[in-house]
């Protein structure tokens, strides 16, 4: 491998304003998943996004999972859920004993098939059988198509749970995503467009969902003087100290959105012209993407080279990039489940890669990307 400095995928990019609410929270002795960090960052998380209402928690995942909680999803039910997306989407509905169905994705955003999720909707009205939920995800920041998503779900009476882990700053007919649904998460691990470290929020517009989030999240302790528990609660808040760190991040939050999609539009100038490699595109003026991670398709009928050369020849040069989400009706794991599909994930996973796109990218790391690809085009 080469000793040259690494690349990474997508690294956590500090803004430098982090720190004075860090050291506010020691000054003022709030080392807790409680405080004025927390409380300010909820804030900050539901203006930003057009909601009323944030709870910010330890991961996305533990949001998802409440969500689902307060849903009611048991053992039994199932949960309509994108097949094209990371593991953690998936898990919390198993977590509630429930069984995931999954959907597959349409080419242009490469997000849940509006038309195969009604299709999957009206067999199971057929069955007399309805999903308790349907998860969509907004893929790599491309927003869904959420018109004719919500159309779908609404005709059925169904709640929709935005996965928007990847799409903070996204907007879709000029809203944010996460203000769609009933619900929505966010994340903000090590690796996304702002990072809290590790951590997540859940968002909605109704006031008792997330409250009841926020005392399900710090154990489900009943209101009394001594600790009482009618309820299974779990350890989801998020610190103080932590929350400090993403009220920094938020900071430059649309900076951080302008430099990712600056990274794929150089990638797009630099690699588009090349035969057999395809950038997704907005499909429309309605949609605008975060370009969290920047993605392409190499042919390698056109191009002469596999996705598997052009990842195998970035890490020589120590530069991290990854295949596309394997989707989960092809994980061992969920390989039981129902799924409804039309062979759009599978394609992607087999020709799609993931290049290096964190915002503190400069102008000599995007160059090094670009010519080792450059390089093993014309070799080819």
């Amino acid at each position: 491998m080469s000793q040259k400095k690494r690349i990474y995928l997508s690294s956590p990019h500090m803004s430098g304003h982090e720190q004075k609410y860090i050291n506010e929270a020691f000054e003022q002795n709030w080392i807790a998943p409680l405080g004025p960090n927390v409380d300010a960052f909820e804030r900050t998380l539901a203006d930003y996004c057009g909601v009323d209402h944030a709870a910010a928690l330890s991961s996305g995942t533990a949001a998802l999972h409440l969500a689902l909680i307060m849903l009611g999803v048991k053992e039994g039910d199932e949960v309509f859920v994108s097949t094209f997306t990371f593991s953690a989407t998936v898990n919390p509905i198993v977590y509630q004993g429930a069984t995931p169905v999954f959907i597959d994705s349409e080419n242009e955003t490469w997000n849940m098939d509006p038309a195969l999720l009604e299709k999957a909707l009206e067999e199971r009205k057929s069955s007399k059988r309805m999903p308790k939920a349907i998860i969509v995800v907004h893929l790599y920041g491309m927003p869904a198509k959420m018109d004719e998503i919500m159309a779908v779900a609404d005709g059925y009476g169904i709640p929709v749970i935005e996965d928007a882990a990847e799409a903070l700053g996204s907007r879709y007919n000029g809203r944010p995503v996460a203000s769609f649904g009933k619900m929505a998460i966010l994340s903000f691990n090590g690796n996304k467009i702002i990072t809290t470290s590790g951590g997540g929020a859940l968002l909605s517009d109704d006031e008792e969902l997330i409250k009841e989030a926020r005392f399900l999240a710090t154990q489900a302790r009943d209101p009394a003087p001594h600790y009482q528990h009618s309820r299974i609660g779990y350890n989801y808040r998020l610190s103080n100290v932590l929350a400090g760190i993403g009220r920094g991040q938020m900071e430059v939050i649309d900076e951080r959105v302008t430099k990712r999609r600056e990274n794929y539009f150089y990638y797009r100038e630099n690699l588009g012209r090349y035969e057999g490699i395809s950038f997704p595109d907005e499909p429309d003026d309605k949609f605008f993407s975060n370009r969290w991670l920047t993605t392409i398709l190499v042919d390698p009928v056109k191009t002469g080279v596999s996705r598997e050369d052009i990842y195998e020849y970035l890490e020589k040069e120590n530069i991290e990039s990854r295949p596309l989400w394997k989707p989960m009706h092809l994980q061992p794991v969920f390989s039981g489940y129902p799924r409804y599909l039309n062979g759009t994930s599978e394609y992607l996973f087999k020709y799609g890669l993931c290049l290096p796109s964190g915002s503190n990218m400069d102008e000599f790391t995007r160059e090094r990307v670009i010519n080792i690809i450059k390089g093993v085009l014309k070799n080819k």
